[in-house]
């Protein structure tokens, strides 16, 4: 990553098609965290395979999870990384990808449905259950404070010192994206609902869940639209600051607003369509239930010739 941005000599050149290949970066500790979630997945399919018990795991969560993990290279390591610290706009896109790229992947991916599966029965019973049914899970996934937690971190990221500060420190931008992450992992685990949660939301719930966030998402964009450039991006030299700065404003909130507006979007269609897919198969279910009654109940008769 860039390191301490401020400085010139840290500044990087003007973008080209080029750098998309060559303007990588390499920092250590979110990658290696990035590789370990991979390889823990990885070897949780291998001994889910081994064991050969159970339903398969469904291909579509391993294209989620690494989907996710991929994502989150982009946002760390890419050119959307190095440009983060002259470009307000490409800022955003980091953080996009993070929240609502990045995060519901992860959470489409159910690592802790693959871990429950794959874990020792005494790892279950000592750990990974009492951590589900405690407390503080409890307090975590409640919807009140999920969706405060999501929200409180980006308005407070952006519209106080912190983000001036995470702009010139490295330590500090790592932890901006680390509590973006925690928070958006946090926002979507119970909207996906495949992961068990000690708080199960209904389909309406989860819906009124997404649409309940979007109106705040917009504000927080407004808020920014109509606020002063950050002075960071004003001081840069050319071609980054001054003009380029100011105008790089209205494309960042636009692109704030519109990504995450249409993420929440297209979440709600989803989850629309998995509760009339749902309430479609429990209807077909109950009909059932009620012909075996009914042909229990009324046994045929056999005539006699």
């Amino acid at each position: 990553m860039v390191g301490m941005i401020a400085h010139t000599q840290s500044i990087p050149p003007v973008f080209s098609p080029l750098r998309l290949l060559t303007e990588w970066a390499v920092e250590p500790i979110p990658l290696a965290l990035t590789l370990a979630a991979g390889l823990l997945y990885f070897f949780g399919l291998r001994r889910l395979l081994a064991a050969g018990t159970g339903p398969a795991w469904p291909t579509g969560r391993v294209w989620a999870w690494y989907g996710g993990l991929a994502a989150t290279l982009v946002a760390i390591a890419s050119p959307v990384d190095i440009y983060s610290g002259v470009s307000f706009s490409t800022h955003m896109m980091q953080h996009v990808l993070l929240m609502f790229v990045a995060a519901p992947l992860f959470a489409l991916g159910a690592p802790i449905t693959l871990a429950l599966r794959t874990s020792r029965p005494s790892t279950r019973k000592r750990f990974l259950l009492p951590v589900l049914h405690s407390r503080a899970a409890r307090v975590l996934s409640h919807p009140i404070l999920v969706v405060t937690v999501f929200v409180l971190v980006q308005y407070v990221t952006h519209l106080t010192g912190f983000y001036n500060a995470a702009l010139n420190s490295s330590p500090i931008h790592d932890l901006e994206h680390a509590l973006y992450l925690a928070a958006a992992l946090l926002f979507w685990w119970p909207i996906v609902g495949l992961d068990p949660s000690p708080r199960k939301m209904s389909y309406p719930a989860r819906i009124l869940y997404l649409v309940a966030v979007m109106p705040l998402e917009a504000f927080l964009a407004v808020a920014i639209l109509s606020g002063e450039p950050y002075q960071h991006y004003l001081a840069l030299p050319p071609p980054w600051g001054g003009a380029h700065a100011i105008g790089d404003v209205s494309t960042a909130a636009s692109f704030m607003w519109i990504a995450g507006d249409l993420a929440t979007l297209i979440a709600a269609l989803l989850l629309a369509g998995a509760w009339m897919r749902h309430d479609t198969v429990r209807q077909a279910r109950i009909e059932a239930d009620e012909d075996r009654r009914a042909a229990l109940a009324h046994p045929a008769t056999e005539g006699t010739g």
